[in-house]
């Protein structure tokens, strides 16, 4: 007797040409497809059949339009958009998906357009948009950094602001900062390796070291800021979850006039010493409900990286909540 549960839908390509875009070299998106949706796909010339059970295969027919509309209009997919489409097909929020790529952030150093991945880091960065003071708190991997760095780079392209200050406790190398080779620039650099990364990435190696010779890019550690008022920047606080109260209130009251400031981190990676409290978790519930100043909280949900990176964290999150 055959099986009710499972039914089998067609998708018909408009243009063969699109296949390779829409479905990834080596059908890599088909595979993300597959394992996502628990779904078959069978792509064969211009049909894609797809079969499972049918809230599934209406989901991957629903995707795979939008993608192809994406492709239509130019736009180059990837994995992490692939990855978008199913996490918002999950939520029910399919229906923006298109939205999300009619804003270009900046072109990166490669001439890519930049655009936002998910409904979170849409979120992020209208935050940033409107407010002086815009925290992200979540997890590794949503993109909070690459995009404040984006939205900096932006800003300065504009003439929004004169400068770029990124900065970052050095706590992870706790009292052993001073018995590392090397003078403090190459101590304190690993630990600013991923903001160097989103630089190079937008910028390329070379302008970037060009505008920090010029100090129109300052990177340092979050000491380095004290006594300073900082007009006409844009200043980011990365793995601020390792601040610790007077840090935090220090870097925050640094904020001068045509200034904006972004604090990202993730509260579940506290580094500090046991008996310190986190600048970030007091930060989050004592200012809440200041004017001008913006908290959008990343999940799981929200990480662009490979798949198995969300389904680890919310592992883990599972484990300790219990």
């Amino acid at each position: 007797m055959a099986d009710n549960t499972q039914t089998e839908k067609e998708f018909i390509l408009a243009n063969p040409e699109r296949e390779i875009s829409l479905l990834g070299a080596q059908d890599q998106f088909v595979s993300l497809l597959e394992e996502g949706l628990n779904v078959t796909v069978n792509p064969f010339g211009t049909t894609i059949k797809v079969a499972g059970e049918p809230f599934q295969v209406e989901k991957a027919i629903t995707i795979l339009q939008k993608m192809d509309k994406l492709v239509e209009e130019g736009i180059q997919i990837n994995s992490a958009d692939v990855v978008s489409a199913m996490k918002m097909a999950d939520r029910g929020t399919l229906d923006y998906f298109l939205d999300l790529y009619t804003e270009t952030l900046i072109k990166d150093a490669k001439g890519r357009p930049v655009r936002v991945k998910n409904y979170g880091q849409r979120q992020y960065i209208n935050a940033i948009k409107h407010n002086d003071v815009t925290f992200g708190v979540g997890p590794a991997g949503t993109g909070k950094t690459y995009l404040a760095v984006v939205m900096a780079i932006a800003a300065l392209k504009r003439g929004d602001v004169e400068k770029i200050i990124l900065t970052r406790p050095a706590v992870e190398a706790g009292e052993s900062l001073g018995f590392l080779p090397g003078d403090l620039k190459d101590k304190v650099d690993p630990y600013l390796r991923p903001i160097y990364d989103a630089l190079y990435a937008i910028l390329g190696a070379e302008h970037t070291n060009r505008l920090m010779e010029r100090g129109v890019i300052e990177i340092a550690p979050l000491a380095y800021m004290r006594g300073r008022t900082l007009e006409g920047a844009f200043v980011i606080l990365d793995e601020a979850q390792n601040t610790t109260n007077a840090q935090m209130k220090m870097f925050l009251t640094r904020l001068g006039f045509g200034s904006k400031m972004i604090v990202n981190g993730d509260v579940t990676q506290i580094d500090l010493p046991r008996n310190s409290k986190s600048g970030l978790v007091q930060a989050t519930k004592i200012l809440q409900d200041v004017k001008h100043i913006e908290f959008v909280e990343f999940t799981a949900d929200d990480v662009v990286r490979h798949p198995v990176v969300a389904a680890i964290i919310n592992a883990y999150e599972k484990l300790e909540s219990n």
